[in-house]
């Protein structure tokens, strides 16, 4: 009896091997842990106010297009780890103005954050960012995109992210 269980087990378990991989590796869409306000909360007041930093400099500056804030927002040594932009506040402006306009400031973010994270000095935000298919131009998918900025003296000094040097047009 055992050794006819054996063959039955190997054929089901190479059934379900080969059924797998499409489920076990399916991709889930990136979506909004909860909404903007209750993302900016924190039960530490200091985070939460560097939570805010953040969120109003993303809302203004770079939505918004308002760069006339970015003394507001950043230090002069404002610190640039994107490998496209030139570290410094005047060399954030300069890179921002080359295609950003002013426009009415939104209340929210207008790209879905998944998240608001605050440890120390630190705040990372994430966001879903939908991307063409690289294989079928036809379908869609999800990505998630995250920016890291750490406060000082309630000001943002660097910024982190996950961008790749870009060929100048």
């Amino acid at each position: 009896m055992k050794h006819k269980t054996i063959p039955c087990l190997l054929a089901l378990l190479t059934l379900v091997g080969l059924a797998l991989p499409n489920r076990a590796f399916a991709q889930l869409p990136v979506k909004p842990l909860a909404s903007q306000q209750i993302l900016l909360r924190s039960d530490n007041p200091q985070l939460a106010k560097n939570k805010k930093l953040v969120y109003d400099m993303w809302r203004e500056f770079l939505e918004g297009g308002h760069l006339e804030v970015a003394e507001k927002y950043f230090t002069e040594t404002y610190m640039q780890h994107n490998p496209n932009a030139a570290t410094g506040r005047k060399a954030l402006v300069a890179f921002f103005s080359k295609f950003t306009k002013p426009q009415p400031i939104s209340d929210t973010i207008k790209a879905p954050v998944v998240a608001i994270l605050a440890e120390g000095n630190l705040v990372m935000i994430s966001f879903a960012q939908e991307k063409s298919d690289p294989v079928d131009k036809t379908k869609k998918y999800t990505t998630t995109w995250f920016d890291m900025f750490r406060i000082e003296n309630g000001k943002i000094a660097e910024h982190w992210d996950s961008a790749e040097k870009m060929k100048p047009n």
